[in-house]
């Protein structure tokens, strides 16, 4: 059997690309239906999101500049909706306040124009790795008066939901699987961020570790997620060195 065929019969998510430049989008289509993805398609920002809330798809491939409704738009619109599902953006070459503010909104990945097929499928392979439930669900991190199930990715503060985007869970999933030990910015980006981590840097992991602070210990609160000078971060239960 084919790498192909056997993509194909292992039941592989659906993917809806928001594209409106027509060669494009026929490319991506095309590449990724020979992988043995279910496709979706629309040709700009307000079609996109009328597909996404009726098929639902498991991943959205999602350009910034569209017509009757810019990427951004969509990608808020979306994550008001569903906190989960994972996006990569499309982005214009150079343009670095795009990216960033994609990822402030909640985007998981970006991607530059131009950019080849096999970059963009190690991409989606990658974040849909992340994303999918093990089989052994991992356990549930409890902590003051927060709750992270991992396996659910979910996680309460005062039994109410926090919403992370999937890059911040991913770096809190990363401190809490390695308590109490010292992760560096290095080891954040490239278990985190993977190919992209050279284009991310370390201000990257600064911003998403505030971020975190923020929404699960407070405003100016450092007791669990410990800053290790010109290290790096760990998790630390509170009272602890």
């Amino acid at each position: 059997m084919s790498d192909t065929a056997a993509r194909a019969g292992a039941d592989l998510p659906s993917i809806l690309i928001v594209e409106d430049e027509p060669d494009m989008l026929v490319g991506l289509e095309h590449n990724l239906r020979y992988e043995g993805y279910e496709v979706l398609t629309a040709r700009d920002g307000r079609a996109g999101l009328e597909t996404w809330r009726r098929r639902h798809p498991d991943m959205v491939l999602l350009d910034v500049m569209l017509p009757e409704m810019n990427g951004f738009d969509v990608l808020r619109a979306i994550r008001g909706e569903d906190r989960e599902v994972p996006i990569i953006l499309i982005t214009a070459k150079g343009l670095e306040a795009d990216k960033v503010h994609g990822l402030t909104l909640g985007a998981d990945d970006y991607i530059t124009k131009p950019f080849s097929v096999r970059e963009l499928l190690a991409r989606i392979h990658a974040v849909l790795r992340r994303t999918r439930t093990e089989e052994d669900a991992p356990p549930i991190h409890r902590f003051g008066d927060v709750e992270v199930d991992l396996g659910r990715r979910e996680c309460r503060k005062q039994g109410r939901e926090v919403q992370l985007s999937f890059k911040e869970f991913e770096v809190l999933r990363l401190l809490l699987e390695n308590r109490g030990q010292t992760i560096t910015r290095e080891q954040l980006l490239e278990t985190v961020w993977g190919k992209q981590a050279e284009a991310s840097g370390s201000r990257t992991v600064d911003t998403h570790i505030a971020n975190l602070r923020k929404k699960i210990e407070g405003p100016g609160k450092h007791r669990y997620i410990r800053t290790v000078h010109k290290v790096g971060y760990k998790f630390v239960e509170e009272g602890g060195a």
